[in-house]
């Protein structure tokens, strides 16, 4: 055990635990006044469930347990985290381990932050219309069939992985450092075929929805930028150079996303806006996620630019197209996501096709994304629409209207009354 490791980690894990309350502040500032609170507690929920399901057997299903098909771990193995915890003298511990440089249970603690971030995105998209009852169900469900088999297939050895099949078949190792498509890419799938199912918000698109409060959605957003520092820097897993310049590439690509959307929105629009600084900041730190290891400064910078630039006009799409990702995490995550995946097999330092002169991990790339894709899409389809016919997704028109704040919560989150008298 290395103590300086075992610190760094614990500080990494509680850094990505604070990307999610970030999430709640970056959506809830998104949202109209009357569903802020909601915004809110589907991330909070997101914690609360994620926590019980990883103790259970998540944890196991993506790394404890024995390897099924190189699709999940048997859920038995780790379940209730008896493979890695135990009592000495009456104080639990982690179970003794020659091989690992920190504590499982510090890493239980890491990978734990991440499901709980990855499931708090999907929210964003279903903003203003969803039912609490119904997304407790969804994040257990999800988590389970969808999360922890996605992050042992590209994690675990299994078949997404650097060492899996696909990889030793095309000859070249597929890379996703810290999660572009265990995050983003799942999430943002996940997002849009619920959102397919549920339909849109009352009003989508001819009703302006506009931020109900954008100094939220800034805090929410520079908060997401320190948690990445943990989620990215401490996907090194070790206090060393290679977190190090995680650190600064995540810095240097959400720095030219910032930009890249800000310029983009002054041509388009002919202004710099709060909103569009924000959503770059996230766009950057998306598409550097899975790169932050393997690209250049030089590098970095470019996917910052284009993360900025594409997903700026991705986020457009969804009013031609008529889909109501009401927060873009399609637009930011799913576009964000795709691109960072994808450049590595251009920028990625002696094997991407502009830095290293091979085609071959551009293909493992694109093919991991593709099934990536497909999976999330095929479980998720399956839990939203079995959701949707038994349960029911949506409050009622009438809650909706009056705001879901109100009508699920039975609050509010600004007492008007009192702010006039």
């Amino acid at each position: 055990m290395d103590s300086g490791n075992a610190a760094w980690m614990l500080v990494a894990a509680s850094m990505v635990f604070l990307m999610t309350p970030a999430v709640a502040f970056f959506y809830g500032g998104m949202v109209r006044a009357k569903a802020v609170l909601n915004m809110m507690m589907m991330s909070t929920l997101a914690i609360a469930v994620t926590g019980i399901i990883w103790t259970l057997w998540g944890w196991s299903i993506s790394f404890a347990g024995k390897d099924i098909g190189g699709v999940f771990g048997d859920p038995i193995t780790g379940f209730l985290l008896k493979d890695t915890v135990t009592a000495k003298n009456g104080v639990f511990t982690s179970l003794d381990s020659a091989n690992a440089a920190y504590p499982h249970t510090v890493d239980i603690a890491f990978q734990a932050a991440f499901a709980m971030i990855c499931v708090a995105l999907i929210s964003g998209a279903l903003a203003e219309r969803v039912r609490i009852s119904t997304w407790m169900i969804f994040v257990a469900l999800w988590i389970t069939l969808d999360y922890a088999p996605m992050a042992h297939m590209v994690w675990n050895h299994g078949l997404l992985a650097a060492d899996g099949p696909i990889s030793n078949a095309i000859g070249a190792q597929a890379h996703d450092f810290a999660g572009g498509t265990v995050i983003h890419i799942n999430a943002a799938v996940a997002a849009l075929i619920i959102v397919l199912i549920i339909g849109r918000r009352i009003g989508f698109p001819k009703e302006s929805m506009r931020p109900h409060n954008v100094p939220m959605v800034m805090l929410g957003a520079f908060l997401l930028w320190f948690g990445w520092f943990g989620f990215n820097a401490g996907s090194a897993f070790a206090a060393n150079g290679t977190a190090g310049y995680a650190w600064v590439s995540t810095t240097i690509a959400a720095s030219g996303a910032t930009m890249g959307w800000l310029f983009t929105e002054r041509i388009r629009s002919g202004h710099y806006t709060a909103m569009g600084a924000a959503s770059g900041m996230v766009a950057g730190l998306v598409a550097i996620t899975p790169a932050a290891d393997v690209v250049s400064p030089l590098w970095a910078m470019v996917i910052g630019l284009l993360a900025g630039f594409v997903c700026c006009l991705a986020c457009g799409l969804k009013f031609r197209f008529a889909y109501d990702d009401s927060l873009d995490v399609v637009g930011i995550h799913g576009v964000g996501g795709l691109l960072g995946t994808l450049l590595i097999g251009f920028f990625g330092t002696g094997t991407g096709f502009l830095a290293g002169g091979n085609f071959r991990q551009l293909l493992v790339q694109f093919l991991v994304a593709l099934i990536a894709i497909i999976y999330a899409a095929a479980v998720t389809g399956v839990i939203a629409f079995a959701l949707e016919k038994t349960i029911g997704w949506r409050v009622s028109k009438d809650q909706e209207v009056i705001g879901v704040d109100q009508s699920d919560q039975g609050e509010s989150a600004y007492d008007f009354g009192s702010i006039l008298n």
